[in-house]
């Protein structure tokens, strides 16, 4: 069984152990989605299944076409992408704390009126 666990430890990272990082992260940022009331909360979450399908973007590279770089040149705009989407949100955010004084999602309907 040990010789077994160091072959493993020693060789390249399989496939599989990127997607299950991959497939944890993007799960933890659906339940983080689904379960918070915060919308800064919610917004770390949208990030971390964004970077979730970044991660899944770069291993079918690597291991799919290993000699070709479209994977990573797609990474990196949807990283850029999601910068960009953080600002406007964070804007957005700061706009809703000066209104409502909080940035719970349940004090949302107060700017109906």
């Amino acid at each position: 069984m040990g010789d077994l666990l160091m072959n493993f430890l020693s060789g390249p990272v399989p496939v599989e152990a990127y997607l299950g990082l991959s497939l944890v992260m993007f799960f933890a940022g659906v339940y983080g989605f689904l379960s918070r009331k915060s919308l800064l909360m919610i917004l770390i979450s949208i990030e971390l299944m964004l970077n979730a399908a970044d991660i899944n973007f770069v291993v079918f590279n690597r291991y799919l076409y290993p000699g070709h770089l479209e994977g990573f040149y797609f990474t990196l705009f949807t990283i850029a992408i999601a910068a960009c989407e953080t600002a406007v949100a964070i804007a957005i955010i700061i706009n809703i704390y000066r209104n409502l004084s909080s940035v719970e999602v349940g004090n949302l309907n107060e700017m109906k009126n």
